[in-house]
Order: C-alpha cells, then sequence, then structure tokens
C-alpha cells in the first residue's frame, strides 16, 4: 500500500464494543468516508440464504462475495446507512442475531475474505475513510496512520445489545445474547484467518465504563495528534 493513498483511521474490537456508533460520529465529525466492513460479510450471509447457499460450500460463498450486487446509499449525514443488495433493501435484516453469527462463520473462511479484501481497500478515497471491523488495522490497511481497538466486558457488550433490541420493539434474551456474543468472540478470535486482535500501534481503549462522547473525544484527539483534522 502506498504512502499516496487517502488517509485511513482503522476502529476495530469485538461486536458490541461500541465501533459503529463511533465510526459513524468519526464520519461525520471529519467529513470522511465510512466503511462498514462487518456489513459485507452480513451480505454475504442473507445472499446465501437467498439463493440457498450452504455455510460450508466455500466456493460458491467466495464467487458471491467477489461479486455482491450491493448499494449503501446515505440520506443524510446523521442517519442510518440504507444497504441494497440485490435490488432489495437489507438495512435491517442484516442486523439480525441469526445473520450475525452466520457472517462470523464465513468471516473465518480464507477465501472469501481474500474475494472481499480488494473491495475494502477500494474504499479509501478522498478526503479519508474511517474504517470499521474486526481486521481493518492488522490486514486491510495496516499502514493506517491511526489504528484504534475498542473493547468491553462481554456483560456490559451484551447489555448494550440487549438494550438496543428492546429499544427497537424487537423481543431479545439477554442471557441469550451473552451466549452469542461470547461464543462469537471465540470464534473471532481464534480462527486461523485475519484472527480478532488489536494491531501492534493500535491505540487500546476499554469502553466499559466509558460514554459514547467521551471515546469520541480521545479519539478525535488522538486524530489531531497524528495531524489527521
Amino acid at each position: 500500500m502506498s504512502s499516496l493513498l487517502p488517509p485511513v483511521i482503522t476502529v476495530d474490537g469485538p461486536s458490541g464494543s461500541g465501533k459503529g456508533t463511533i465510526c459513524r460520529l468519526l464520519a461525520n465529525a471529519l467529513g470522511w468516508l465510512l466503511l462498514d466492513s462487518g456489513a459485507l460479510y452480513r451480505l454475504t450471509a442473507v445472499a446465501a440464504r437467498h439463493h440457498g447457499v450452504s455455510l460450508d460450500d466455500v466456493e460458491s460463498l467466495q464467487v458471491m462475495a467477489a461479486h455482491l450486487d450491493v448499494q449503501f446509499l446515505s440520506e443524510s449525514t446523521d442517519s442510518e446507512l440504507k444497504i441494497i443488495l440485490e435490488g432489495e433493501e437489507v438495512t435491517q435484516t442484516i442486523r439480525t442475531e441469526e445473520v450475525g453469527a452466520d457472517a462470523s462463520v464465513i468471516a473465518a473462511l480464507g477465501p472469501v475474505r481474500q474475494a472481499l479484501l480488494q473491495r475494502q481497500r477500494d474504499f479509501a478515497q478522498l478526503p479519508g475513510l474511517i474504517a470499521d471491523g474486526r481486521d481493518m488495522g492488522t490486514v486491510v490497511f495496516p499502514e493506517a496512520p491511526l489504528k484504534i481497538y475498542l473493547d468491553a466486558s462481554a456483560e456490559e457488550r451484551a447489555s448494550r445489545r440487549y438494550n438496543q433490541l428492546i429499544s427497537k420493539g424487537v423481543s431479545a434474551s439477554l442471557e441469550d445474547i451473552l451466549i452469542d456474543i461470547k461464543s462469537r468472540d471465540d470464534r473471532d478470535m481464534n480462527r486461523t484467518v485475519a484472527p480478532l486482535k488489536p494491531a501492534p500501534d493500535a491505540v487500546i481503549l476499554d469502553t466499559t465504563k466509558m460514554t459514547i462522547e467521551e471515546v469520541l473525544e480521545v479519539v478525535l484527539d488522538e486524530a489531531k495528534h497524528k495531524g489527521l483534522r
């Protein structure tokens, strides 16, 4: 990767650590583009369901990942991205626990990750990119000038997810969410391909007892120190 590429801030961490919210706020604060890399794996999972492709059919999943018919539409700077897959809006569909679990399985498949690698790198455009994921700083953008790794206790992350679902009128079990998060952590951290871990030069933040505003302030301060704002 060339140093002439647009600047990138990577934000990695486990599910429920606050990556999505922080990345949206960062992108708005800096006026940069946003890549939700996890959405690509979730979209592959949804496409697999739509086309009846098994999660152990690696070859078909690889082809599907390389040719996803996807659009990311932002109606305003502070609204949630609208995601269109093969002409159908799937913004909420890809956020279900079932799709998240399938995406975690798919993300452990080397050929699928390779198929999505260049697509993710192509998101790096001026004025800059906020890259949200699990291997943004370690694999996709290893030369990014600022790498952030957000973490929080599994219990806190499960509580956040539970409250998020309840606020949307979705019935949920805190116990089941905690089990799912711990299972997903185990898969993500122990997979042989691009395991979830902080980059050696990442700024690590434990957000368990931090507010979103506090996390944003720290990250923006780090960006300022790097000359990124």
